[in-house]
């Protein structure tokens, strides 16, 4: 079972991609920010993905989280989003992912699944 770790400070967002991504047979854990993320990633060693929005308030954006999962945790892989942001490659930790906003549920619950079959 491929468990995934949504970060974002909008609930609804959050709540949305959540509950589709769980329609499409993932186990999904949620965090409102970065300082959340990393507690469940320290109590949850079966995170496979991790989604994050890269604004959102606390200690750390998602562009920050997403090195420290790269360093802490190396095999997670990594997904980065914004609605403000376009995103290179050399912007984000190796191996991550940039996803637009507005992005389609179904599109990327298709990348997860493609990526841990």
């Amino acid at each position: 079972m491929t468990t995934i770790l949504v970060v974002e400070d909008e609930s609804l967002i959050r709540m949305s991609i959540a509950d589709h991504l769980e329609e499409s047979g993932f186990t999904v854990l949620e965090a409102r920010d970065a300082d959340q993320a990393v507690e469940l990633l320290a109590k949850h060693p079966d995170i496979n993905i991790i989604f994050t929005d890269v604004d959102m308030p606390g200690s750390m954006d998602g562009i920050e989280l997403a090195q420290v999962v790269r360093d802490r945790w190396p095999p997670i892989r990594i997904y980065v989003t914004s609605g403000l942001w376009r995103l290179n490659s050399d912007e984000l930790p190796d191996q991550s992912v940039f996803v637009p906003k507005p992005y389609n549920a179904d599109d990327l619950a298709s990348q997860f699944r493609a990526i841990t079959n």
